[in-house]
């Protein structure tokens, strides 16, 4: 397009560079907390009862009779 203006163009639009940065970011963030997850080990906690509903490591419940949990 010859006759088009040049501040039109795709590359001059603010909000593309700008969201385009904050992807970036994003994925590098995501990346960040990926590599500090695995670099640090995850040290179980002793709790001895189910903290926010979730039983504590270790303490194995067997399951109701007639679940697909259960072996037959």
């Amino acid at each position: 397009m010859p006759g088009a203006d040049p501040r039109s163009r795709w590359y001059r639009q603010p909000v593309l560079w700008l969201g385009a940065v904050v992807f970036v970011a994003s994925l590098a963030g995501c990346v960040w907390i990926i590599a500090m997850g695995a670099r640090h080990a995850d040290v179980p906690v002793d709790a001895p009862h189910a903290v926010f509903g979730v039983p504590s490591h270790g303490h194995a419940h067997p399951a109701p009779a007639g679940t697909a949990a259960s072996p037959r």
